[in-house]
């Protein structure tokens, strides 16, 4: 019986060391060589001539990518919680085992004692002849390799018992950063299928409506970096002063309603508007719902309800801003109750009317906060 028992514990030990070696299903290897093949495309089609067809295959392939990442994160899911069950019915029988042997030990502990006292004295005591006193001898001993070896199996049991519950709670933790990671995913999928169904009703699934619109952002662009060489000079600006009032200057080439394009560069590159703004809870419209948006200081340029319409970096409209590499580079905005631009933080102040777009007139304010620092500020009027 103990053999039985020893060899059980072996397997045991063995099962740990494959639960800690990292396997990989078929369904996750194709799913990875489809994200790669994928991503490939991708580069491939980013070499060829802008086009909508090109577009539109670019996101086909993005959200293909995200759903290979989501169902690649499942698989992985399922595949801890199997490791997790199995380990939960090992713990189980781990633990009876581990309770019957402790009782063992318990009963055996008194009698252990008492052999300990003379054991052999008492052998030959009780013993007829010196045969019978060997055979009680040899008795007594092998008695004492057992207890020996019972503690030595009692303790391999504890170990490997508090081993495999470590590793339970390891893959726990595992699987929560799975499950984030899924979440994570599943909002990017619908990201990019929210970025093919706005691209398909702006460009109202047009090649010649894509090439304009990528067109005027182009111009508004250039309208920018022309109004940062040529802009009038107003003066100095103190934080909390109005500079202008929200507008709707360059449409319709480069503007499609009343809103502010809040920017900001940092030694001529764009940055994100967020890290400088002060914490506010706005209604943003992009993203759906309340958000609190800002990390910085600054004031913000708007008073009153804001209302944010698209974001910096990538967006559902930032498509067509291939000059910046699909990046929105600053944050759209209004507010329901001001239409009152205001300085964020000190500076000075420039103005600058520029065509856009053909006959569009886009009027631009920018601050030069010194130091390579510039918020700019753009539908004017």
């Amino acid at each position: 019986m103990k053999y039985v028992v020893a060899f059980f514990i072996f397997l045991y030990s063995v099962g740990y060391v494959f639960a800690q070696t990292p396997t990989f299903t078929p369904s996750n290897t194709l799913l990875q060589q489809t994200i790669e093949e994928l991503q490939k495309k991708i580069t491939e089609l980013q070499n060829t001539e802008l086009s909508l067809s090109k577009e539109l295959k670019i996101i086909d392939s993005q959200i293909a990518i995200a759903q290979a990442r989501v169902e690649s994160t499942k698989v992985a899911i399922k595949k801890l919680e199997q490791e997790i069950q199995e380990l939960v019915g090992e713990i189980d029988r781990l633990e009876h085992v581990l309770t019957r042997r402790s009782e063992l030990v318990l009963r055996r502990i008194p009698e252990s004692y008492k052999r300990r006292q003379m054991p052999y004295v008492e052998a030959l005591l009780l013993s007829k002849d010196f045969g019978e006193f060997v055979r009680r001898a040899k008795y007594i001993s092998v008695v004492e390799r057992e207890d020996v070896q019972l503690l030595v199996q009692l303790k391999a049991t504890q170990d490997n018992f508090s081993e495999r519950k470590n590793l339970r709670e390891t893959k726990r933790k595992q699987q929560e950063q799975l499950q984030a990671q899924l979440e994570k995913e599943t909002k990017e999928l619908e990201v990019q299928k929210k970025s093919k169904q706005t691209l398909l009703q702006q460009t109202r699934n047009s090649e010649a409506e894509y090439q304009r619109l990528l067109a005027q952002a182009l111009a508004e662009q250039q309208a920018i970096n022309k109004a940062l060489l040529v802009g009038s000079r107003v003066g100095p600006v103190k934080k909390g002063e109005p500079i202008a009032l929200v507008g709707n200057t360059g449409y319709p080439a480069c503007s499609t309603g009343p809103h502010l394009h809040f920017e900001i560069r940092k030694n001529n590159a764009w940055v994100n508007p967020e890290d400088y703004l002060a914490p506010k809870e706005v209604r943003d419209d992009q993203r759906g719902g309340r958000s609190t948006i800002g990390r910085g200081s600054w004031d913000w340029p708007l008073e009153g309800n804001i209302v944010l319409t698209q974001h910096y970096g990538k967006t559902p409209y930032s498509w067509r801003y291939k000059y910046s590499g699909g990046v929105h580079t600053g944050i759209d905005m209004y507010s329901t109750t001001s239409e009152v631009v205001r300085a964020p933080a000190d500076g000075t102040l420039y103005s600058s009317a520029e065509n856009c777009g053909g006959s569009s007139i886009i009027k631009i304010k920018y601050i030069d906060h010194g130091d390579g620092l510039i918020s700019l500020y753009l539908h004017v009027q």
